[in-house]
């Protein structure tokens, strides 16, 4: 399909009209077997039933000669999904720089027509009538002077090549006009888009579901009076305007009076009637004392052809004027047949269809305030649009306060944010944006009789009832958390219609510190703060704003979500935050507990112990754990897994917590899961997510987050699908998006490896020990060959002891990688990494599964290496157990294939590659992956280094992040240290790889191969 889309890129087509409009067709060509087969597959799979047929075509050349073309010749049904697909790729070909050409091809343009044409019939402009032949036709319409622009614009860039079918057989070789015939095609595709049993419904009778062309002589009439409704060239508007007392009246203060926003005037303009001396342009002045002035409806034409033609409908009945002239003789008869359904829906414009001349009508005050009300949305629904005086305010604007001015000290009242707290919403009324109304003023509004009042020396127009229903509104006492919520995003929905919601005081402030609104001094005292002096890194630039953020965040009482990509350093920055509070207030910031995967224990211990060295660690983990001894005052750090934090939370929930981190807090993206419930009753002064992916699936992920770092923020689970979710998963309303987004910026700092100020090195690399326990079944195997081999060994000499030791080295890698491997199995096991008793049976291979979602969910792409074969089988399949595509590279793989599936891996067709690190870690340009995972280690960090490199080399554009998997307490775990601390024995390693270990004695490779239990249990 690519290479059919590639071909469609460059090829000619063009419309071949039909009578009735869907039997039009669409002609590509050059036509060779590839294409062919191709085009007809798209056509099957996208809309038909791929019974195209080649034809030869006669097409006019640039030089005007005619020349016969073989063509592909679809129904416009199955070219379709063709056409769209050649638009979309000439779109990704234009943001590439690479458009292949100096201009688009026929098929492009057809496919920006189709596109156009599908729009119109998503939005109802769907027209059922009769062809010129009298079959059952639909069409495009009703269109306005937009749509209408919009097709000529598209028309204007129509290339030659997209209309050079000749329209006569003979004589010179006249050509289709570009507007009409894409008029046609537009026609074609309404025409064949509603063919269905619901399209009998929808039009006059069972003769539009139908498919096969019928001529239909007894819809004539009915067909004319559709066409009447909606064809005509011009549309009709109501300009109401005052009597000429009035008027006068306000001419003596400081200007006139015009339509609301620029709908009403008298200068010629897209909605201007040019009558002299009719409804005033500038805002009111002084309004004399007298008595209430009278209304009337000023009847105005406007042209469908022209947006900028308006007239009075009595000027172009008399003729007058050259905005009158300029509408056609049927104009006259067009805005009557659109009076004539506008009274249908108020009648108090009847009267002007029995008038010589349909100029205006006198209103009564009960229709002035119907058209204030639901009048004018059904006018508008019909295309007529009512035009009020601009001076004469009559919008009444109602907004929420949150908060009351006596409170806007610097600190935040206690207990603002605290569960249960409520917040009172009081209501502000404003006419016209002229200030707050008074509470007299709303009164005299809603006790108004008439829709015109006199109001701080003006005219006001409003109507009654709704100051009535303004009045009314009491105010309201609401969740702290849920008017949080509303300041943030800007509004509310109240009573079933969203208000505005503004803060003042103490609300206001937390808004301003929230949203990085602060006063000059505030800013630079968030800018001042420093990484803690007892931190033993040096934090970039984007780590310092995440850890100041972070501090303000926790500062408040209020939680928060670093969801920073893979590898960009939250565990360090939380460290830092962890010492800036305990050097803030030693007294009261407590111990921090980590909540993480069990992959991640000892990850989490060597970069506390790395970072903040002195800081007490110790993990709630594993047998015997206890929390005997840590008190409220304690400033160090507890780790625990996500497993033994939901069997034990009652024993967690009694310490006075400084801070709870949830690591990887996708882990709890189930808000009914016993484990997300169990975290939520932790108490603790702070909460902070940290996670990489805080949406993977859905925005109900993103609640659970957020709702535990910050309770109550995004309301109920229900109310917060239907508010924001579901809207904005489906796209529907774009504003519900930008509110979820104003709501949840300040609570989750999202940053990635791609955006600038983040990673400035072209390109970084960043390189990550990840420390993994020995399940139950791996201890077990690696103590008895530790056991049985050393025995052996201590008996052998020479080349036989060198073979022993190898071995054993050899065997405890394996058991390390997975039980699966030393004992020569095929694959994982029946159930996956899941042993006989439902434990699991390798930590190398869960964490590696947690590598994969986080990494997979941003869409990204992996290497895996593996020294052995046989575990990059196992690895294949288990992936494949879950779904997970991948492909695998050996020493076997021929040469051709080994080209294969690197072109594969580097077209994005495969996102995880596993590789054999001998064969692979050389000569291999992979840059398409930005992760690289080493599964098991090898002695020598040099061909490790070689082997990322064929991800981090020339040409690479994304960050690289390299992940090292150590089994803790293992030879491994011993040789990485070895690797950092002794460089004596790091030489002999990097030197001689295993072959430097086999000289050791006895007692050197018992200490080497001894299985430590893991620090802090």
């Amino acid at each position: 399909m690519r290479s059919e889309i590639s071909g469609l890129l460059h090829r000619s087509a063009v419309f071949l009209p039909g009578e009735p409009a869907r039997t039009g067709r669409i002609a590509l060509w050059p036509v060779d077997g590839e294409f062919l087969d191709a085009a007809r597959a798209g056509a099957e799979a996208g809309a038909g039933t791929g019974t195209g047929s080649v034809e030869e075509v006669t097409v006019v050349t640039p030089d005007l000669r005619r020349t016969p073309v073989t063509a592909l010749v679809l129904p416009v049904a199955e070219a379709l999904p063709l056409l769209t697909r050649a638009r979309a790729a000439a779109a990704a070909a234009e943001a590439e720089a690479d458009t292949g050409g100096s201009g688009p091809s026929g098929a492009v343009f057809w496919g920006a027509a189709a596109l156009l044409a599908l729009r119109f019939a998503a939005h109802g402009r769907l027209l059922p009538g009769l062809s010129p032949a009298g079959h059952d036709a639909w069409r495009i319409g009703p269109l306005e002077a937009a749509d209408l622009d919009e097709v000529r614009e598209l028309a204007a860039t129509m290339p030659p090549g997209a209309h050079c079918v000749p329209l006569d057989v003979d004589g010179p070789p006249r050509l289709p006009t570009p507007e009409p015939l894409l008029r046609a095609f537009l026609d074609a595709v309404a025409d064949t888009l509603p063919r269905s049993p619901a399209a009998a419904e929808a039009a006059g009778g069972p003769a539009f579901a139908a498919r096969p062309p019928r001529l239909h002589p007894d819809l004539r009439d009915w067909a004319a009076k559709v066409a009447a409704g909606h064809d005509a060239g011009v549309r009709i508007s109501l300009r109401i305007e005052l009597d000429p007392t009035l008027d006068q009246a306000l001419d003596q203060g400081s200007g006139r009076t015009s339509g609301q926003g620029s709908d009403h005037g008298h200068r010629p303009g897209p909605d201007h009637g040019p009558g002299p001396g009719r409804t005033p342009d500038e805002a009111p002045g002084q309004a004399p004392a007298g008595g209430a002035p009278s209304f009337r409806a000023v009847l105005q034409m406007h042209s469908l052809g022209d947006s900028a033609l308006v007239a009075d409908a009595a000027d172009v009945w008399a003729g007058s004027g050259a905005a009158a002239a300029a509408f056609p003789p049927g104009a006259r008869l067009d805005a009557l047949r659109a009076l004539r359904r506008a009274a249908r829906l108020w009648p108090p414009i009847a009267p002007l269809l029995g008038a010589a001349v349909p100029d205006s009508v006198e209103l009564a005050d009960e229709e002035v305030t119907e058209l204030l009300g639901e009048a004018a949305a059904a006018l508008a629904a019909d295309g007529v649009q009512v035009h009020w005086p601009r001076g004469l305010a009559r919008s009444l604007s109602t907004r929420a306060v949150v908060g009351s001015p006596d409170t806007a000290g610097p600190g935040l009242p206690s207990g603002l944010l605290s569960p249960g707290a409520l917040l009172s919403f009081s209501w502000r009324h404003a006419l016209g944006g002229q200030g707050d109304l008074t509470r007299a003023e709303l009164d005299r509004l809603a006790e108004a009789k008439r829709p015109l009042v006199r109001l701080r020396d003006q005219w006001v127009l409003i109507d009654p009832a709704e100051a009535r229903r303004a009045r009314a509104r009491q105010d309201l006492d609401v969740a702290a958390a849920d008017a949080l919520a509303a300041v943030l995003t800007g509004s509310a929905e109240i009573g079933g219609k969203r208000v505005d919601v503004e803060a003042t005081g103490a609300v206001e402030r937390l808004r301003a510190q929230l949203t990085g609104d602060l006063r000059a001094a505030d800013a630079q005292a968030s800018d001042d703060l420093a990484a803690p002096p007892e931190l033993r890194a040096t934090l970039r630039d984007y780590q310092l704003r995440g850890l100041r953020w972070l501090a303000r965040m926790t500062s408040l009482g209020l939680g928060a979500c670093l969801a920073d990509d893979m590898g960009l350093g939250k565990t360090v920055t939380l460290i830092a935050l962890h010492l800036h509070r305990n050097r803030q207030d030693p007294a009261t910031a407590g111990p921090t507990l980590v909540v993480c995967p069990a992959s991640l224990l000892g990850n989490w211990q060597r970069e506390i112990e790395r970072f903040a060295p002195g800081t007490p660690v110790c993990r709630f983990h594993g047998p015997g754990r206890s929390l005997a001894g840590l008190t409220g005052s304690a400033g160090g750090f507890v780790l625990t897994t996500y497993g033994t934090m939901r069997v034990d939370a009652p024993e967690l929930a009694v310490i006075g917590w400084g801070m709870v981190v949830a690591d990887e807090a996708q882990h709890v993206k189930n808000p009914h899961s016993s484990t997300a419930k169990a975290l939520r009753t932790l108490p603790a002064r702070a909460r902070v997510a940290l996670t990489g992916t805080p949406v993977e699936n859905n925005l109900s992920e993103l609640w659970a987050v957020l709702d535990w770092t910050t309770p109550g923020l995004l309301g109920r689970l229900g109310t917060f699908r239907s508010r924001y979710a579901e809207p904005v998963e489906s796209g529907r309303d774009p504003q519900a998006a930008a509110r979820l987004s104003a709501l949840v910026r300040p609570f989750l700092l999202r940053r990635k490896k791609s955006d600038p100020g983040i990673a400035p090195e072209l390109p970084p690399k960043t390189e990550t020990d990840h420390t993994v326990a020995l399940s139950r079944e791996q201890t077990a195997l690696y103590e008895a060959v530790v056991r049985e081999t050393l025995a052996a060994i201590s008996e052998a000499d020479g080349m036989e002891r060198r073979g022993l030791v190898v071995k054993l080295l050899t065997s405890l890698k394996q058991i390390c990688n997975h039980p699966a491997q030393f004992l020569g199995e095929h694959g994982p096991g029946e159930h996956g990494n899941r042993g006989t008793a439902g434990g699991t049976r390798s930590g190398k291979l869960e964490l590696l599964d947690e590598l994969l979602d986080t990494i997979l969910a941003e869409g990204g792409a992996v290497l895996v290496f593996t020294q052995y074969v046989a575990m990059a089988r196992i690895l294949e399949k288990h992936l494949a157990g879950r779904g997970i595509a991948s492909q695998l590279l050996h020493g076997g793989t021929p040469v051709p294939r080994r080209e294969e599936l690197v072109d594969r891996f580097q077209a994005g067709e495969v996102p995880v590659f596993l590789l054999s690190l001998k064969a692979a870690g050389t000569g291999l340009n992979l840059t398409r992956a930005g992760h690289v995972v080493h599964f098991d280690r090898w002695w020598n960090p040099a061909v490790e280094e070689q082997a990322t490199d064929r991800a981090y080399r020339i040409g690479q554009t994304q960050p690289v992040q390299v992940h090292r998997i150590i089994a803790e307490g293992t030879v491994e775990d011993r040789i990485a240290r070895l690797l950092e601390r002794k460089r004596a024995l790091a030489d002999a390693v990097l030197a001689g790889c295993e072959g430097a270990l086999t000289e050791l004695t006895d007692a050197e490779l018992a200490e080497l191969v001894a299985l430590r239990a893991p620090q802090g249990e």
